[in-house]
């Protein structure tokens, strides 16, 4: 059963999936043509939608076949076709995007979630944007957001946990970019503690985990993590002057373009699989292995720049529950919790 529509800024919101983007799923599903009475059936919709649905997705570039008495095939799609009903139509997963917000541009994802969140969007509720205007980092740091070469998304998430662990959160969103992207792109990914992700010494992923609470603030309401891939930007000019040194693109790095609708869809069905193997334990006990093997600067010389002084030491993993411990000179060994840690070698951090 289809939800009705809800208008948001300006934005048309669908909680279920669309016609257009359950055919298109349905043809890039099959290797063999679709019949129009297959679709309705399948669908549940008249012939005339199906028609109205496939016309839809011509005019958006797909190039789709129609053969009387054997119906339709998807013979190509458009390059990095970016769209709600591309993003829906290459989900596989059971919960995560399973209800779908695409924006074409907005300031940032995550008080859109959040907004969404508060009117009751449920577990899995995914914020999509084409462009962000206002998008943040850590340290309310500025991400560069144009249109036609990121992905921009946040996850509502509502946990069946205590708030104190909610920050594990960030770090099993991290392990499952870095995975997609490797498994999508062949280059190799590592996370530099907690949750950027880096190729090749630069960054490509910036992650915002934000947390709600109810008005006693014993309990959590709600998970917001959002996500900024940088994808298809093809040169270092792409990026602001201040971070050029730092940040890179996987097309950069990989030498051609890459499909982002099929990178999300990845990344999705990583964080439902890895988020529900967190849930179960609560820690990160059955992650912390695969989350160690890509972690940068791994027994390497770190420098942690704590309120109470920086110091420097030798990053020896993390702990089951997200801290990363740094063995100091002395042998001391020191759970981080927050703050900022460099890590020689990367993001200009030479000392």
């Amino acid at each position: 059963m289809r939800h009705s529509p809800h208008n948001h800024g300006g934005a048309t919101v669908k909680y279920m999936k669309t016609d257009r983007s359950d055919i298109l799923a349905c043809l890039r599903n099959s290797e063999d043509y679709v019949s129009g009475q297959q679709l309705c059936d399948r669908l549940g919709v008249s012939r005339t939608a199906v028609w109205k649905a496939i016309n839809r997705l011509k005019e958006e570039g797909y190039q789709i076949e129609s053969v009387p008495s054997r119906g339709y095939r998807l013979v190509e799609s458009p390059a990095d076709i970016y769209s709600e009903s591309e993003i829906v139509s290459r989900l596989h997963t059971k919960w995560a995007g399973q209800r779908l917000i695409f924006l074409e541009s907005t300031g940032s994802t995550n008080p859109d979630a959040k907004r969404f969140a508060e009117e009751g969007a449920p577990h899995g509720t995914i914020v999509v944007a084409d462009r962000q205007t206002a998008g943040r980092g850590r340290r309310g740091r500025s991400w560069e957001s144009p249109a036609g070469s990121s992905i921009y998304f946040t996850i509502v998430i509502r946990p069946l946990f205590s708030p104190e662990k909610a920050s594990m959160v960030t770090l099993v969103m991290a392990l499952s970019v870095a995975e997609a992207i490797h498994e999508v792109t062949g280059l190799e990914t590592g996370i530099k503690w907690p949750n950027d992700i880096v190729v090749n010494g630069k960054k490509v992923v910036g992650i915002l985990t934000e947390m709600s609470m109810t008005p006693e603030m014993h309990e959590m309401q709600f998970l917001v993590a959002g996500v900024g891939v940088n994808v298809n930007q093809n040169r270092a000019e792409d990026f602001p002057e201040e971070i050029r040194k730092a940040a890179t693109s996987l097309q950069i790095e990989a030498g051609h373009q890459f499909d982002r609708a099929g990178l999300l869809a990845c990344i999705l069905a990583r964080f439902e699989e890895d988020y529900e193997t967190f849930e179960r334990a609560l820690t990160l006990s059955e992650l912390k292995e695969r989350y160690e093997s890509r972690l940068v600067g791994r027994n390497a010389v770190v420098r942690v720049l704590d309120p109470e002084g920086e110091y420097t030491g030798t990053s020896r993993g993390i702990t089951e529950t997200g801290e990363l411990i740094v063995e100091r000179e002395n042998g001391e060994r020191i759970r981080v919790y927050a703050g900022e840690v460099s890590v020689r070698g990367l993001y200009g951090y030479a000392e």
